[in-house]
């Protein structure tokens, strides 16, 4: 009843019986089903992220609506930005007990029932909680599927296809920016929110098409990854690898005792219901439910037991240090290109630029390049000559100077040259479930991405009002852009620190062998 290990992403069994003896590839990794698979996660990016880079139309409206200072404003779509994404580790856990599919069918619902809810909104408090909260839990049960889901699929091709998949929130932006100002002006904004909710519902049809791997599939693509020579990817990510996997998950005496455990209860319970079928049907009746409950509760036991060990146990993701410093990126770096999604449109207006804006908008310049950039950068970082974690570093140097110098822009051209290069190297965003992935293993993809969406999650919480409120003390945005820019910096440095330590670790412990 519990889900399975293969939906999840983790694998408790031997590996050495795995590569013992070759295994005929499985048509759905890197192939077949697979490309339904990105076809799915490229919707919900479309649907939930590109959604959100659009928020900067309904900003405005609300704004207007009800009157209030942009800095609270802005913590409605902060709000449900942020909360997407730092729900992510317990995403994870809803994962290990109900699988990706599920998930994500739960959230597509609540992720409607949010929008929906919203159109009936009378303050900006009212909107905190159905839009923020709400949707914003939905996007989170819909969006982490719909990454890990990719990465279980996909080994060869890993970085072109969250590259394609992730192109949706590019798509996304564009497409919803258009809708949400067409809706706006034609039928109001609780309208349009009211019609986004009902297409919103399309994330279940997503969610269905979220196939679990079966246990078949899952031999056959670790047996592939071990065939294949691991030597193009980077030294520091490759050891860092090694010491969440030399530490162990569960091992797997205690987990065939909790099996047996937990068997032992069911079958007691079946044994009472077979001893009870001389008695009356409401007896019956309570023993299936007793039944159900146990089933349950073996299900909830395992699900938590898998999200424990990731988190706290023997294998805790936090002894990477790498990893640690990912996270430490991870809170700097996502409010860096969530501030001009938001408030791009405030500063058109007030450099005077509405009338060009409107031609062709400065968010629309952004999510267009952002598609190619995403798809650019993972091409790249599949070639064999080239390490992903250069690119990913190269890419997030570039973004970050760009957010240094946009309050240096004024006029229409310099901006849209600016902002292209910002969706261009903001592509990098793609290439984030595979340096997690390098970082840590596949089987902790889950929970490890979790913890880096939850990061990014609390820098897109507080990015947007903390620009809003530099801008009600000095009527300028310009200082948003300069502290968020260099507390981004401050994140890149610990990327490039940690790898250096890892590197001459080894060397250090090799020279004392070398004395004894």
């Amino acid at each position: 009843m519990y889900a399975s290990r293969e939906d999840i992403g983790y694998d408790f069994g031997d590996d050495s019986k795995v590569g013992s003896k070759p295994v005929k590839p499985n048509p759905n990794i890197d192939g077949g089903w697979a490309w339904m698979i990105v076809l799915s996660s490229f919707l919900v990016h479309i649907l939930i992220m590109g959604s959100q880079m659009a928020l900067g139309i309904l900003n405005m409206e609300w704004l207007e609506e009800f009157n209030q200072s942009r800095g609270l404003t802005a913590w409605v779509s902060s709000l449900s930005m942020g909360i997407t994404l730092i729900v992510g580790p317990f995403i994870g856990l809803f994962i290990s007990m109900c699988g990706c599919r599920k998930t994500a069918i739960i959230g597509g619902i609540l992720n409607a029932l949010g929008w929906i809810l919203s159109a009936y909104a009378s303050n900006v408090h009212y909107l905190f909680l159905t839009f923020g909260v709400t949707a914003g839990i939905g996007s989170g049960m819909v969006y982490l599927p719909a990454v890990v889901m990719v990465g279980q699929y996909f080994q060869k091709r890993r970085a072109l296809a969250q590259g394609l998949s992730t192109t949706g929130t590019g798509f996304g932006a564009f497409l919803m920016t258009a809708l949400l100002k067409y809706l706006c002006i034609e039928f109001g904004w609780r309208n349009a929110m009211f019609i986004q909710g009902a297409i919103s519902l399309n994330l279940c049809v997503c969610g269905a098409l979220m196939r679990p791997l079966s246990h078949k599939d899952i031999v056959s693509e670790k047996y592939i990854v071990r065939s294949n020579s691991e030597d193009n990817q980077a030294k520091v990510l490759s050891h860092s690898a090694e010491t969440i996997k030399s530490n162990g998950v569960l091992s797997e005496e205690p987990e065939k005792k909790e099996a047996a455990t937990n068997e032992e209860v069911l079958d007691s319970v079946q044994h009472i219901e077979i001893g009870g079928k001389s008695r009356s049907g409401r007896n019956m009746y309570g023993l299936r439910i007793l039944k159900t409950v146990s089933q349950l509760t073996v299900t909830v036991r395992k699900g938590f037991a898998i999200w424990y060990s990731s988190y706290f146990g023997a294998a805790s993701l936090f002894t990477n240090r790498v990893f640690v410093a990912f996270i430490i990126w991870a809170l700097f770096a996502y409010s860096s290109f969530v501030i001009p999604f938001i408030h791009l449109p405030e500063i058109v207006k007030q450099y005077n630029l509405s009338s060009q804006n409107n031609i062709f908008p400065l968010t629309s310049i952004i999510a267009i390049v952002h598609i190619f950039g995403k798809v650019i950068l993972g091409i790249i970082s599949d070639l064999p000559c080239i390490s992903t974690w250069n690119v990913f570093l190269m890419a997030n140097f570039t973004l970050v100077t760009c957010i240094l110098t946009l309050p240096l822009m004024q006029t229409y051209v310099s901006l849209a040259v600016v902002c292209a290069l910002i969706g261009f190297s903001s592509g990098y965003f793609s290439l984030m479930p595979v340096v997690t992935e390098d970082l840590v293993g596949t089987k902790h993809l889950a929970n490890a991405y979790g913890i880096i969406i939850c990061a990014n999650g609390i820098s897109a919480l507080f990015g947007p009002p903390f620009a809003g409120w530099i801008y009600d003390i000095t009527h300028k945005y310009d200082f948003s852009f300069y502290i968020s820019g260099l507390l981004y910096m401050v994140g890149i440095i610990f990327l490039l620190i940690q790898p250096c330590i890892q590197k001459k670790q080894p060397r250090e412990k090799s020279t004392e062998e070398a004395q004894v």
